[in-house]
């Protein structure tokens, strides 16, 4: 029974991992691998909601207990309907945040315990973490820099993610937490700078991901 692989991509705001999870799924889907690209929170009708909830900038007076609970039901129906099924037919799954984000942002950010966090995500996935976990390493203040241009590139504003407008030593702890995470587990992350243009990022990503898929 094919079990697929599951790739997850971390880093702190603004350091590019939307459009190099994309990038890299045009790259494997030519190469004929079956791809399926989600996001979290999110990925299914119930995390869409979910997601417009905890990120919606009107939504801070939120309990960090609350937000935690939230995103981990989220991901609890996430793998039930879109992950699971997915890599048991043998799909690449590639995921926009995953566990590791909780444990990032409310755990190592906002002070939530983090062996709670680390037990909650075990619960929800069942035990199914990621195969590989690209974390695209940034300083904070590029990545805010980027989104800030991202939204008046758009005219839409800094509105859909209240994260965005937190202050610099929020985002530093977050930068530092995923760190302190992917020294706790090299064996799974591989960390690219993601200061660097997109192609020079692909450039790293892609034979290290193909190095991977030889073992399957």
């Amino acid at each position: 029974m094919t079990t697929g692989f599951f790739i997850t991509f971390e880093g702190v705001e603004g350091c590019g991992k939307t459009t190099q999870l994309r990038l890299l799924k045009e790259f494997l889907t030519a190469r004929g691998y079956a791809v399926t690209a989600t996001r979290e929170p999110g990925g299914t009708p119930i995390g869409d909601s979910i997601r417009k909830l905890v990120l919606a900038s009107g939504a801070g007076c939120i309990d960090s207990k609350t937000e935690l609970m939230l995103y981990e039901a989220s991901r609890a129906q996430h793998m039930r309907e879109v992950i699971g099924p997915a890599l048991s037919e043998g799909h690449i799954v590639l995921c926009d945040r995953f566990g590791d984000a909780t444990l990032a942002y409310q755990g190592y950010a906002q002070g939530l315990p983090v062996d709670c966090i680390e037990k909650l995500n075990r619960f929800t996935t069942g035990n199914r973490g990621p195969d590989l976990t690209i974390l695209l390493d940034c300083p904070v203040e590029l990545g805010l820099e980027r989104t800030r241009e991202r939204a008046a590139r758009t005219g839409q504003g800094m509105t859909e993610d209240r994260f965005e407008k937190k202050d610099l030593d929020f985002h530093r702890r977050v930068r530092q937490g995923y760190l302190d995470i992917a020294q706790r587990n090299s064996g799974r992350f591989l960390i690219v700078d993601g200061s660097r243009e997109p192609a020079a990022v692909q450039a790293v990503m892609r034979p290290a991901v193909l190095e991977r898929l030889q073992h399957l």
